[in-house]
């Protein structure tokens, strides 16, 4: 871990990267000349895109090619443990030090660049020297000037769930601005799958792919259906059961699903989907710890959750599938600057039986406890503060049966698992 932060250290304190967002695909453009245009050797290439789901969408694919014994690489953000996990490279996470070389040798070409895009060609130069058949690639905030928007050809651009996540990177703050920065510049050559929507994102989603010219999959192709207690992803020729203790909430169980659509057309057996399905886990979303330190420190009668979703619908997502929860429900909440935390927060009215605020440790630009305590109070929930995690934990722990859930940041759901 502290080699992890080093890395970033390296990275923040480099005058030539900026820590600051700033979109625009003339920089990454030129570095990647300088470099030989590594991105020209990654085939089958599939960009997911969206606001909510690309991890867990990316990860659910890449656990169903894996499965079939084909390799992939990955690029994703944020990570949650460690800076490797940003990119896998077929069988193995790069290591520390490649990374470290590789940044030096990107800062060696004197191109000013943001973190995230330094993130971006670390993941590209390396990833062009893998012989793997997938790269499966995550899109930063928006996607029209997102350093990931470099590939000319991509097999596949996958759209999750789009909502007012990333208002505050746009001069025109409203939802039809935000499709159009996600949808409107996508490939005319590919594959594009949309994944499920609310009915409004989903008229502006066809609006903007109206003159695109890929075969577009839309979500009325498949459905998640239920029968005796047991979900099942359907569709026209297939129904395959999602036999699986991990994936807890409707929205994680839909992501699941816009993956088996796009591993069936990849002629992915359907055997092999159902046998994979059981083992996929999604770290930091709707995750029980069942065991290591933190679990130790608790009662028998406690569980812990944690849910890293910082946006409005994602609070509704888990909003809606604490509600079925019968055991009294406390929070742990902590959240980075830059987010909507009144309408997130909105979303748990009558659920939290407490709530207490933290900080992110080793995160400046997150919210202090203060002012998420004036927040939650605002809105009429019982709630306290404390300086850290292990504080709050104090606080909640009892012989009381209850569910402990971490909400608010995936920054802080990576501390916990660190701590764990």
């Amino acid at each position: 871990m502290s080699r992890s932060i080093s890395l970033y250290k390296q990275l923040a304190n480099q005058k030539l990267f900026n820590k600051t967002i700033n979109f625009d695909l003339k920089r990454i453009k030129l570095i990647l000349k300088k470099l030989g245009h590594p991105e020209r050797k990654l085939n089958n290439v599939i960009n997911f895109l969206g606001s909510s789901g690309k991890f867990t969408t990316l990860y659910s694919l890449k656990c169903f090619i894996e499965a079939n014994k084909q390799t992939t690489t990955t690029y994703i953000s944020p990570s949650l443990k460690d800076i490797k996990e940003r990119f896998w490279m077929g069988n193995r996470y790069l290591t520390h030090q490649e990374i470290k070389q590789s940044i030096t040798l990107i800062a060696k070409l004197k191109v000013p660049l943001t973190i995230f895009e330094v993130l971006t060609v670390v993941y590209i130069i390396n990833a062009s020297k893998q012989n793997t058949e997938y790269h499966l690639v995550e899109a930063g905030a928006l996607f029209a000037k997102d350093s990931t928007n470099v590939f000319d050809f991509p097999l596949a651009q996958v759209i999750v769930n789009i909502n007012k996540q990333h208002l505050n990177f746009l001069k025109r703050k409203t939802l039809d601005e935000v499709v159009y920065q996600k949808v409107g510049f996508l490939s005319n050559f590919t594959k594009i799958y949309v994944g499920k929507q609310e009915p409004n994102v989903l008229a502006k989603i066809k609006r903007n792919l109206k003159k695109n010219k890929s075969k577009i999959n839309y979500p009325n192709s498949w459905k998640v259906i239920k029968k005796n207690k047991h979900s099942f992803y359907k569709d026209k020729e297939n129904k395959i059961k999602l036999d699986t203790k991990n994936v807890h909430s409707k929205g994680l169980l839909e992501n699941l699903c816009h993956a088996i659509k796009i591993a069936l057309d990849l002629k992915i057996d359907k055997k092999v989907i159902e046998r994979t399905i059981p083992n996929i886990l999604f770290e930091g979303r709707f995750q029980y710890l069942k065991k290591g330190k933190i679990k130790n420190k608790l009662h028998k009668n406690e569980m812990i959750m944690l849910d890293g979703a910082h946006a409005e619908a994602d609070a509704k997502n888990l909003a809606n599938y604490l509600k079925n929860i019968k055991v009294p429900k406390y929070a742990i909440w902590a959240m980075m600057k830059n987010k909507e935390p009144d309408l997130f927060i909105k979303q748990f009215r009558g659920i939290f039986k407490k709530i207490i605020t933290i900080p992110i440790e080793n995160e400046q630009n997150c919210m202090s406890a203060k002012d998420l305590e004036t927040i939650a109070k605002k809105n009429q929930f019982n709630v306290i503060k404390a300086k850290n995690f292990s504080e709050a934990i104090i606080n909640i722990t009892s012989s009381e049966k209850k569910l402990i859930i971490c909400i608010g940041s995936l920054y802080n759901v990576g501390n916990i698992l660190n701590k764990n």
